[in-house]
């Protein structure tokens, strides 16, 4: 467990915690001795001159002083401990998601981050302020109780010392059996989190379908699902539980009758018989109380191997001797990506000369969208190579990379804040000055003008309280501030009104004014100006060329252009 927190948070963390450890330990210790000096006290009590028990009681009562201090120290330690370990488990996690591909974030990745993040990360980083003591204690003091036994009675003590190797089997055993049970239970609270968050997004959808007093029958079985899970966790403790239970009364019971057989016999006095009977009651709680600790610990250690599992996600690799390219021409040569045993694109080979624009037309599934994603290099090609500049986008430094790309997709993602603060990620150091100019040149200053608080509107979460064409202003303004030299729209214009699309059209196309460009749209008129067009269909180049040289092929870009063009009256519809 600590090797494993350790990998988690690092090993500069391992001398704070060591040293919490050791004192935790020597607390434990320290508390059993303390309960030892009972059977010499009770001892004196029961025999002919009680009042030789004053020393022992003294003894034990400044033995007990020094536990509390060091209880106190050790507690304090721990929190201390815990509140670093929390506080660098958060930045090493946020950290780490920030250097993750975007391609790592996949179906499914929200719902499991967000649980991670929250309760996972509490649990995991509880450990030290929490339960690393109780722990301790429960094993320890124990063990420093039945060392006393055997110092005073080795029958006792061997008895006692039987009752060990029986919890740590059950310990154990329940460990085994309950592994399977809290890996079902987390995988269906992740995915639980994820049907909780599609809910919310999906009441525009379920609203417009009548559906608002309908319960979501996918967040109902996935919650069911969590019942059901909860519940083969908790009877899944259940037997190593009842059995500790059995195992520490039967230690018990064991104790007193070989106790009176040996008072009976004359091999033991009734005071040390009570005095070990007191020490054996001592045993129990702390030994009752590790089928619960036990539990959470495990809990915890699940929660540790997934944050060590997405910790343990590879960035993509950065060259050791970045290069900096001096040109923003781009090419892929003999590009392949395979998504899982799906191959996403296969052999595509063109190039773009700086200051040129690129329309890359076909169906939906053909692969436009990843010929962006592998210019941004949010995921690395498996065959072939992206270039810009001359230069394999894998050798260029990540940052340099992205501060010449300014990237506008369909679906607009805002942070919760002012129009302001979104605008400002293009170049957070912009002044004022710079800040309107892209707002007024992607239009946005006529968002801001008809709304009450101006630049300082909030819009919401991912913006939520922004229409579709607003939202895509604030991103276009955003990639305007930027001032990047090279640019990736992809299917900007697909889901606006025809006013929203004017106005962000005559955005983009200041966005697009002397930079290299990459466009992806369905929308045929949009393409025409491009200086290139490739045609995709199954992650292959099909046909490419200028737009009056493709359609008087009259090949796959032409049927797609005629039916673009083509009124829906007469196409019989």
């Amino acid at each position: 467990m600590i090797r494993l927190l350790l990998r988690v948070l690092g090993h500069e963390h391992a001398r704070p915690m060591r040293r919490t450890v050791a004192l935790m330990t020597t607390t434990s210790v320290v508390e059993g001795l303390s309960y030892g000096l009972l059977v010499p006290a009770l001892r004196a009590l029961f025999g002919t001159a009680p009042s030789d028990a004053w020393p022992w009681l003294i003894a034990f009562g400044a033995a007990f002083a020094v536990y509390a201090v060091l209880r106190y120290s050790s507690d304090l330690s721990g929190f201390r401990v815990g509140a670093g370990l929390l506080r660098g488990m958060y930045h090493r996690l946020g950290d780490h998601l920030a250097r993750l591909p975007v391609g790592w974030y996949g179906a499914g990745r929200v719902g499991e981050v967000s649980v991670l993040a929250g309760r996972g990360v509490l649990q995991a980083m509880g450990v030290i302020a929490h339960l690393l003591g109780p722990f301790i204690s429960a094993c320890v003091t124990p063990l420093t109780i039945v060392a006393v036994m055997l110092a005073f009675n080795w029958y006792m003590g061997l008895a006692a010392l039987a009752a060990v190797p029986v919890v740590a089997m059950i310990q154990i055993r329940t460990g085994r059996s309950t592994a399977a049970a809290d890996v079902e239970r987390a995988e269906r609270d992740a995915e639980a989190t994820g049907r909780v968050v599609e809910y919310l997004q999906a009441q525009p959808v379920l609203r417009a379908g009548g559906r608002t007093g309908e319960r979501f029958r996918l967040l109902d079985d996935s919650l069911r699902e969590v019942r059901r899970a909860s519940r083969r966790s908790t009877l899944s403790v259940l037997p190593g539980a009842v059995g500790l239970a059995l195992a520490v009364q039967a230690m018990f019971t064991v104790l007193l009758v070989l106790g009176a057989y040996l008072a009976l016999g004359g091999n033991i006095g009734v005071a040390e018989v009570l005095a070990i009977l007191v020490l054996a009651a001592r045993c129990a709680n702390p030994l009752l109380s590790l089928s619960d600790i036990g539990g959470k610990l495990r809990g915890a250690h699940s929660e540790l191997a997934r944050l060590d599992a997405v910790l343990s996600a590879e960035p993509l690799p950065e060259a050791p001797d970045p290069v900096r390219p001096e040109h923003h021409d781009l090419e892929f040569d003999s590009v392949a990506f395979r998504h899982g045993d799906r191959t996403v694109l296969d052999d595509v080979s063109l190039s773009l000369r700086e200051g040129q624009r690129l329309a890359v037309v076909g169906p939906s599934g053909a692969g436009k969208s990843t010929l962006l994603r592998l210019l941004a290099r949010f995921h690395d090609v498996d065959a072939g190579a992206v270039r810009v500049g001359g230069v394999d986008v894998r050798a260029i430094d990540t940052e340099v990379l992205m501060a010449r790309i300014a990237i506008v997709f369909q679906n607009v993602h805002l942070f919760d804040g002012t129009i302001e603060e979104n605008v400002r990620l293009g170049r957070p150091d912009a002044d004022e000055a710079e800040v309107r100019a892209a707002a007024t040149a992607a239009r946005l200053d006529e968002v801001i003008g008809r709304l009450p608080d101006g630049w300082a509107t909030q819009v919401g979460e991912d913006g939520a309280l922004l229409s579709g064409g607003e939202r895509q202003r604030v991103s276009i303004a955003r990639a305007l501030l930027k001032n990047a030299p090279v640019v990736l729209l992809d299917e900007v214009t697909s889901a606006l009104d025809p006013v929203n699309e004017a106005a962000v059209h005559e955005g983009i196309e200041r966005l697009m004014a002397g930079r290299t460009v990459v466009m992806v749209a369905h929308r045929m008129r949009t393409v025409r100006r491009a200086d290139h067009i490739v045609f995709l269909e199954g992650g292959r180049i099909v046909e490419e060329g200028g737009h009056d040289e493709l359609l008087r092929r009259g090949g796959r870009y032409a049927g797609f252009w005629n039916l673009s063009t083509t009124p829906v009256a007469s196409r019989g519809e």
